[in-house]
């Protein structure tokens, strides 16, 4: 069963939010979470092995950023995609160096919404168009260490294994794998597997460990 975890205050928000879920996840074998706080938050994080996060920072009793750090320290498999009012590139840029596997605003029409939604849930990583309309440029998405997850499904993905024997070798879904995929794909700056293994050996000494 995937579980998604919906963090949201606003729960008009969560209900949108969850119905997208549920037309790009058709199926039994979904379970939808929410929270609206805090605390709501982590009593399901540290209680539930969940497969996608969706994360409000602004919600009563956070402070932000370091909620996303706590969440990577606790779930480092699970990944956490914001979903923000605030799309500041340099909210962004820190969201995705705390380990943010997205950064989805609020601000972009439900269509797009959902567009950005199904990249995500397809493996993919979205963030704000690299040229927002004040000309400034998004940093900080290709760079950063490998987290040992990230190092652990690199190695898999060295010795050959697919995507469901690389979920079934770490005890993660097929949802996560492919989320950690795209994340060393854009880490490394390359576009295919092959390179990534390439990459990763010519460079390994470089990366340091979270």
């Amino acid at each position: 069963m995937t579980k998604v975890l919906i963090a949201d205050d606003h729960p008009v928000f969560r209900q949108a939010l969850g119905d997208m879920v549920g037309k790009l996840m058709p199926g039994p074998e979904l379970a939808r979470l929410e929270a609206a706080d805090r605390a709501q938050l982590f009593e399901i994080v540290e209680r539930e092995d969940i497969d996608l996060i969706l994360l409000d920072l602004g919600m009563p009793g956070m402070t932000g950023l370091p909620e996303l750090v706590a969440i990577r320290n606790i779930a480092p498999a699970t990944p956490v995609v914001i979903v923000s009012a605030l799309d500041d590139a340099t909210v962004v840029n820190q969201a995705i160096n705390c380990g943010a596997a997205g950064f989805i605003p609020k601000s972009v029409s439900m269509e797009e919404l959902a567009g950005a939604l199904k990249q995500v849930l397809d493996g993919g990583v979205y963030v704000p168009c690299a040229d927002d309309p004040r000309g400034e440029r998004r940093q900080g998405a290709e760079t950063g260490a490998l987290t040992p997850r990230q190092l652990a499904v690199l190695g898999l993905l060295a010795a050959g294994k697919s995507n469901k024997e690389i979920a079934r070798a770490l005890s993660i879904s097929d949802l996560t794998v492919k989320v950690h995929i795209t994340t060393i794909f854009r880490k490394l700056g390359v576009a295919t597997r092959t390179q990534a293994i390439v990459a990763f050996q010519r460079e390994r000494s470089q990366f340091v460990n979270h």
